[in-house]
């Protein structure tokens, strides 16, 4: 029994960290997740672009779906993937989501199961092997639906979705930044802001909600906030995204080749991409 599936990864408009609450959006960079079944005991998983990688996420989601859906088959797990790892871009969500959906598709049970309850099975795996502090849904369900997301982390609830059409320029450094290492204690001291972001970004203003995300948690994250200040008088809206130490800003094309000009001349990677509508798929 064989599935494969694909899921996008996403930036940041708001960070759960502060009070629960978070938003985020697709963007039009993939992971693709193979899994096959068999009626031995174990899961093997296995990511590519990194050999040496921990795989309990990917092989947790591939128990939850046999455990819930099948018969605890066992079997074999691989993604590889576009996305870089730990770069506060979703990794972990996109890689949760293709495996669930991947191994809701061996079983023959993927349209059994909705794309948001499908979510919710990654991010309870992604709880129970400890790579998420929030549960981390509002990344889960950007990528699993596209679009962008505003979810309430406490409750897994999804309190509103809608397409948006953007063009997205990323900065990743070379250095990695994990979810699960994040000072949360620091992030919700600055909750007061966070409640404003998501008043903003609940009223659908989307990139002024990024901007003061981006410029509070780089703060509260301890990074410099000179990636923001050189966007933020072009584009519409600029962030950190999630816990870093990735910067990702939204606007049209024209203004953000001016920012690339600026960005590209730091060390690491800085791409163009635009946003994703049509969330993971098999």
């Amino acid at each position: 029994m064989n599935g494969t599936a694909v899921a996008p990864a996403a930036g940041t408009v708001l960070n759960a960290l502060a009070t629960g609450t978070g938003s985020a959006f697709a963007i039009d960079t993939e992971l693709r997740a193979e899994v096959q079944l068999t009626a031995e005991d174990g899961i093997t998983g296995t990511i590519a672009d990194d050999p040496d990688a921990e795989t309990a996420l990917i092989e947790r989601c591939v128990e939850l779906v046999t455990e819930r859906f099948g018969d605890g088959e066992g079997g074999t797990v691989r993604t590889e993937s576009d996305i870089p790892l730990a770069s506060g871009l979703k990794s972990s969500s996109a890689a949760a989501n293709a495996t669930v959906l991947a191994t809701l598709s061996a079983l023959n049970v993927a349209e059994e199961v909705s794309k948001a309850d499908a979510a919710r099975i990654g991010v309870q795996a992604a709880r129970d092997v400890g790579v998420t502090v929030t549960g981390a849904f509002d990344d889960a369900s950007a990528s699993m639906l596209g679009g962008v997301t505003v979810t309430d982390n406490t409750a897994d609830e999804l309190l509103a979705h809608e397409a948006v059409e953007w063009d997205v320029l990323v900065w990743t450094p070379p250095e990695r930044a994990y979810s699960a290492a994040a000072d949360v204690e620091r992030c919700q001291q600055i909750a007061p802001m966070a409640e404003l972001v998501a008043e903003m970004a609940m009223e659908g203003e989307y990139g002024r909600a990024m901007t003061v995300n981006g410029l509070a948690f780089a703060a509260a994250l301890g990074f410099s906030p000179d990636p923001l200040l050189e966007a933020m008088a072009h584009v519409e809206g600029v962030s950190l995204s999630g816990t870093g130490p990735s910067v990702t800003a939204i606007g049209n094309r024209e203004d953000l080749e001016r920012v690339r000009e600026s960005w590209a001349q730091r060390e690491g990677r800085t791409w163009f991409t635009t946003t994703q509508n049509t969330g993971a798929t098999t």
